[in-house]
């Protein structure tokens, strides 16, 4: 396993952000809302977060330069904007939260980056570009835009472009709405690059990039009884190269890979993977903890990574009837069903992420800390995102947690200590190199292999 240490580390305080981006500069500065999505785009160049304040923040990645052999990997500010703002359905009395809920970008065609954004009801579609030039010289209009008196043109000239400091514009460009009854959890760009899919609780949406007026729906279960509705889909996600597969996981752990080749409306699956359940380990709350709450496919999209409660599993997509590997991320918490059950952490809902290769696994925990397992070697790290605990180009110290009763050795933290407000829910990692970035609450950090960081 790879170690990781700390290069980089950004508490926002989005809504100063939101008055003069220009104004942040510091390394340390205070977040006010709680993150909510954090996605690298395709080439790992930009970082997205989104909040639930409605707010996204993109980062961009810092070139590398002589004089600072160490700036390589860091991230600085490169932009923020408000996506959602709050809304209420009156029809149905209810307050709608601009809280983001996921971001996904598109493949860069051009100069410019799009990316979509959503909250439980409204995607959007934004484009972000650079602007280092201004015309000047216009025949109509004066210095300050406004329209001439054509009688005073005497002659005509040439407008010509001016430099200019660098701006970025981020600008709506396509606004999705009114295609979902329930809560939109998932967004995924299909590989045609001209397609994507929204999914709530009860249907997945087709949509072209181009229209917004109207989505084709691929997956409709809502039960003609509501009484009778016995299962949700939890997330959905394109297979990352063939456009018409993609897969759905549901709150009762299945997860299903449906081909838009069978049919229009793919109620029915090509596959359905699901792993027996173990009669003699059943309770009151397997059901509960077995809700698949991210499904990933594999950059190669030979493998689907999951993550559950209490462990993440990898899946063939040639083998239906259990995963290929299940890794545990926090089995001491079993003795803790009944008090997270209490306190509702059990509803909470970890994502998981693949490195490049498809040989690390990579998802959250309690306490600020995250799990790594490398799946050739068959090792874990636990490792801890906190403000009190790293320092600038300090090395990560892998925790240890002891389960109750367990012997406990030094430096090992009890189970009975843990802070379950601090939780780490949403992860991301770079496309092509080893730097992630986790999102702690209200906190974004960003670490960086120490092998990585050694060759710049």
């Amino acid at each position: 396993m790879s170690v990781f240490y700390f290069t980089f580390c950004v508490l926002y305080d989005v809504g100063r952000m939101t008055e003069s981006t220009e104004s942040v500069k510091a390394k340390w500065v205070i977040m006010s809302d709680i993150i909510s999505t954090v996605e690298f785009n395709h080439t790992g160049e930009l970082l997205a977060t989104g909040d639930k304040g409605g707010r996204v923040v993109i980062f961009q990645r810092e070139p590398e330069s002589k004089s600072e052999p160490f700036s390589q990997g860091e991230y600085n500010v490169y932009s923020t904007f408000q996506s959602h703002e709050p809304e209420f359905d009156y029809l149905k009395s209810l307050e709608i939260e601009e809280k983001i809920n996921k971001i996904r970008w598109l493949p860069q065609q051009n100069a410019a980056h799009f990316l979509l954004s959503t909250n439980d009801k409204t995607i959007k579609l934004w484009k972000v570009s650079e602007r280092d030039k201004r015309p000047e010289g216009y025949n109509l209009k004066d210095e300050e835009g406004r329209i001439k008196d054509i009688t005073t043109v005497t002659s005509l000239q040439v407008p010509v472009l001016k430099p200019m400091d660098l701006m970025v514009e981020v600008s709506p460009r396509r606004v999705f709405a009114n295609a979902h009854t329930y809560h939109v959890n998932s967004i995924s760009v299909n590989s045609d690059y001209e397609t994507y899919m929204s999914a709530d609780d009860l249907r997945i949406n087709l949509w072209h990039l181009d229209i917004t007026d109207r989505s084709f729906n691929i997956v409709d279960i809502k039960p003609a009884n509501m009484e009778d509705l016995t299962e949700v889909i939890t997330a959905a996600e394109f297979h990352p190269h063939h456009c018409n597969l993609f897969v759905y996981s549901s709150s009762k752990g299945t997860l299903r890979l449906c081909d838009m080749r069978e049919a229009a409306l793919c109620d029915k699956h090509s596959k359905l993977f699901e792993e027996p359940e173990d009669p003699s380990a059943r309770s009151f709350f397997s059901e509960i903890i077995s809700s698949v709450s991210d499904v990933k496919f594999s950059h190669s999209g030979r493998y689907l990574l999951t993550r559950d409660y209490l462990t993440a599993k990898v899946w063939d997509l040639n083998m239906e009837s259990k995963p290929l590997e299940t890794y545990q991320v926090h089995d001491y918490l079993r003795s803790k069903l009944c008090s997270l059950y209490e306190n509702d952490c059990i509803f909470d809902k970890f994502e998981c992420a693949w490195n490049g290769s498809d040989s690390v696994i990579m998802t959250g925990a309690y306490n600020n800390f995250f799990r790594m397992f490398d799946r050739n070697t068959k090792r874990d790290v636990t490792l801890e995102a906190s403000r009190e605990s790293s320092k600038p180009r300090a090395v990560l110290k892998p925790r240890r947690v002891c389960a109750a009763g367990g012997k406990r050795r030094k430096d090992d933290i009890s189970v009975d200590s843990l802070d379950f407000t601090k939780k780490i829910l949403h992860t991301a990692w770079h496309p092509t190199e080893n730097i992630i970035a986790i999102a702690a609450t209200n906190n974004l950090y960003i670490f960086q292999d120490k092998l990585n960081s050694e060759m710049h």
